[in-house]
């Protein structure tokens, strides 16, 4: 835990920042995929990814809501802990990542998906009275209700990948870190089936997608498009 909360303290300012930059990209990229497929009249195109022979296979297990929820969290502490890898690594993970995130807003606009939860019987348990209702209704009611949108590729999985692979092999986070985030990455992905926010195929396009973006940033070092003051931002005096 000391080594922890020491780690949390050597976050530079800047991964603090920038983390919340990027987690307020995926929440535009959510809402302006589904805002211009509307424009577009592309959302005609809606289609459900569903594989019944595997996605009706997977049961509803409540308690994965949890991690499901505490994901956006996770996500903003993985998003700064790469910045503790060096900071050519951490740009071109930002980089990366951006690239993901412009991908999935081009799928949500061109080949937008759905989730008929209604008519799969999902939304019925939003209705239970219990702890697992609640949180059920809290994510339903606030992500289109009847009908879930912008399915493929996952975002929740895409980018728990990413907070991983960002640390992966990286000695200057430590082991008890990176464990801790694998599992957390594989708790999250597990929780988009098991909550009935994502299908099958979702979570295949979505580690997909992260990981060959990220290896793309860190193979030609895409940091180089991004803007200077994001490159090389202000450290003061004591910047190394």
């Amino acid at each position: 835990m000391k080594r922890f909360v020491r780690s949390l303290r050597e976050i530079p300012k800047y991964g603090w920042i920038l983390s919340v930059v990027c987690f307020g990209l995926d929440i535009a990229a959510y809402y302006f995929g589904t805002l211009f497929n509307r424009l577009l009249g592309t959302n005609a195109w809606q289609f459900a990814p569903k594989i019944p022979c595997i996605d009706d296979r997977i049961p509803i297990i409540g308690i994965f809501m949890v991690p499901y929820l505490l994901s956006y969290a996770f996500w903003i502490l993985g998003f700064a802990l790469v910045s503790l890898t060096g900071r050519k690594r951490f740009m071109n993970f930002i980089a990366g990542l951006s690239l993901s995130y412009f991908i999935g807003f081009l799928f949500f606009v061109f080949m937008p998906t759905y989730m008929d939860r209604a008519m799969e019987g999902f939304i019925e348990y939003s209705k239970r009275t219990d702890f697992n209702g609640f949180l059920f209704r809290l994510v339903y009611v606030n992500d289109g209700g009847d009908f879930g949108f912008n399915l493929f590729p996952s975002f929740h999985c895409m980018i728990s990948v990413f907070c991983y692979l960002g640390i992966r092999k990286q000695e200057t986070v430590s082991r008890g870190i990176r464990i801790f985030t694998l599992v957390s990455t594989v708790t999250i992905c597990l929780s988009t089936v098991f909550v009935k926010q994502h299908y099958f195929i979702d979570v295949v396009g979505g580690v997909l997608l992260a990981i060959v973006c990220h290896e793309a940033a860190q193979k030609h070092n895409l940091s180089s498009c991004l803007p200077r003051f994001i490159r090389e931002p202000h450290q003061g005096p004591s910047s190394d």
